[in-house]
């Protein structure tokens, strides 16, 4: 059984609502979603994680573009 679906909260600091996803702190922290340093795993509710994806979607493109040359 993963984080989620044992029932984990938001990682945000002062956000109670439930969990969507977990990512991998270090893909969150310096994104503008307010965790908690020292988490190796950030779980984000559905409205941290839709603030999370729109912060990072030119870094995802860009990334994806790498891979996909070919």
């Amino acid at each position: 059984m993963g984080l989620i679906s044992k029932g984990a909260k938001c990682s945000v600091t002062g956000c109670d609502n439930d969990g969507v996803r977990s990512l991998t702190a270090s893909k969150v922290d310096g994104t503008g979603v307010g965790i908690p340093h020292g988490l190796k795993k950030a779980i984000l509710c559905k409205e941290h994680y839709k603030e999370w994806k729109k912060a990072t979607k030119e870094d995802r493109d860009t990334e994806k573009a790498r891979f996909n040359r070919f």
